[in-house]
């Protein structure tokens, strides 16, 4: 509309020159409400002077200053020099001298070039202002990126492990599992009623979990047990802290000499992480141990992985915002000499890595055992189950002496009870305080699903609140090993059967 105005202010005729120096006074409210003020020009100076005001002020609507509109502390000056510009070719008529003619002047010649320059400016100051608001926009991506990124690290904070629970159950290419919880309270039952019918034609290793190293009577009264029942048992000193390879590379050369000594084969029984290094031998292993292991049997054993191990030492979990990674790295680093890789290897990311390459073998015969812990009032108030347990303190002064240790009792009880009721609350998924049903069943095998309520360390420390009319730790042991050589039997009468 300014435009427009000024382009018919240069067809105003019979203009008196007379009133040049009258100042023309613009009304902004009603430029803003899109009225028309009167153009009334006396003279060629007011219309270039009108001209140059009304460019000033659309100057004045837009903040950005281009190369064609003087901006800084010189503006007012440069303005001025900008009209005189703009004033000279209103005052010829083509490209000719200054007019004389008092009467009458026609401007309609120039006035294309005074449409174009305005266009110009204009136009110039809406491409600048575009330019700011583009800067504008980039100024504020970084920050809404930032925010973006702090909502993500707690969506995946809350997530956790939701998605890796279970994952060996929803892979295709995992062999399915069999029940066998019924044939397994039979043969507890059996044992019960002082049926005993494990063959002493092979030797049982006990292959203990994480921390066993500092724990003196971790599977102690199995052995006794065992021992008493005239069957040749032993407990595998191997370094429960170290990586699960390394682990793996102990328990073949342990297999091996315990073969070559007796004569006889060997049927493992692996707790907690124990069951995870022993798979992972005879996985590695299998060519050179397949005529010297009779079966295996995984115990609470986190095959599929942990989430406990998975949220501390996955980045964005607990283990960031409360240091529990830090406080993990020294107690098994620093404390009890140990490899932090040891619990890196119970995440859900290595144990999907390790069993992309290593496969249980088809011919081995395999039971897998998972429990759920009590998570009642009761257990979470009272130290139901107490553990011993033995931590360096200081190392000895020479080689003749031993080190000196700390005894700790350990109210795992109760630390376990809120564990689980710490997986059941945020995941909704069933354990023993550190390791899901789901994850504790091996693809392949047969399970065992007790519907008593047992928490992680049951399998391996004794208590004296047991209720004395429940088979005890040693007999559960003894009916899971009892069930692999039945499956161990049955599949060497299918291979038989086959191979005829």
């Amino acid at each position: 509309m300014l435009l427009e105005e000024v382009v018919s202010a240069m067809d105003v005729t019979n203009t008196n020159r007379e009133g040049a120096g009258i100042p023309l006074m613009v009304n902004s409210n009603v430029i803003r409400n899109n009225q028309t003020p009167p153009p009334s020009f006396p003279s060629v100076n007011g219309a270039a002077t009108y001209l140059s005001e009304t460019t000033s002020y659309l100057t004045s609507c837009f903040p950005a200053i281009s190369d064609d509109v003087p901006g800084g502390p010189d503006a007012p000056e440069k303005m001025v020099l900008a009209s005189e510009e703009l004033r000279e070719p209103l005052l010829r008529n083509n490209g000719g001298p200054p007019s004389t003619v008092s009467g009458s002047f026609t401007a309609t010649t120039n006035a294309p070039r005074i449409r174009e320059e305005i266009t110009r400016i204009t136009e110039g100051d809406h491409a600048q202002n575009n330019v700011s608001s583009v800067q504008s926009d980039e100024t504020r991506t970084p920050g809404i990126s930032l925010f973006q990124g702090l909502v993500d690290r707690v969506r995946k904070t809350m997530h956790g492990s939701s998605d890796d629970i279970g994952w060996l159950q929803r892979d295709p290419e995992m062999p399915p599992v069999e029940d066998g919880t019924e044939r397994f309270n039979s043969i507890l039952e059996n044992i019960g009623h002082g049926i005993h019918v494990l063959p002493t034609s092979v030797v049982y290793l006990l292959v203990p979990g994480l921390f066993s190293n500092h724990g003196p009577l971790y599977f102690t009264t199995t052995k006794a047990t065992f021992s008493k029942m005239g069957l040749t048992c032993h407990i595998a000193k191997i370094h429960s802290e170290a990586s699960v390879e390394k682990n793996a590379r102990e328990l073949k050369e342990y297999i091996e000499e315990i073969y070559w000594g007796s004569k006889k084969r060997v049927l493992l029984l692996g707790h907690s992480k124990g069951g995870v290094d022993s798979a992972a031998a005879l996985s590695i292993y299998w060519p050179e141990l397949k005529d010297k292991v009779a079966g295996l049997a995984l115990a609470q054993s986190p095959y599929g992985g942990s989430p406990i191990a998975s949220d501390i030492m996955r980045e964005g979990q607990i283990g960031d915002y409360f240091n529990v990674r830090k406080l993990m790295e020294i107690l098994i680093c620093k404390v009890i000499k140990g490899d932090l890789q040891s619990l890196e290897d119970l995440t859900y990311e290595k144990r999907r890595e390790f069993l992309k390459k290593h496969h249980l073998p088809k011919e081995l015969p395999v039971v897998s055992f998972h429990t759920e812990a009590n998570i009642s009032p009761t257990v979470l108030a009272t130290l139901s189950r107490v553990a011993h347990a033995e931590l360096p303190t200081f190392p000895p002064l020479s080689s003749n002496q031993a080190a000196t240790v700390l005894p700790v009792v350990v109210p795992l009880g109760a630390t376990l009870a809120a564990c689980a009721q710490l997986l059941q609350s945020r995941y909704g998924e069933k354990s023993d305080g550190l390791v899901t049903c789901r994850d504790a069943e091996v693809p392949g095998s047969v399970v065992v699903r007790p519907k008593r309520k047992l928490d992680h360390a049951w399998m391996v420390y004794s208590s004296t609140n047991d209720d004395p009319l429940e088979p005890d730790a040693s007999q559960v042991c003894e009916a899971l090993l009892t069930l692999v050589v039945e499956v161990g039997l049955r599949k060497k009468h299918y291979l038989s059967v086959k191979e005829e």
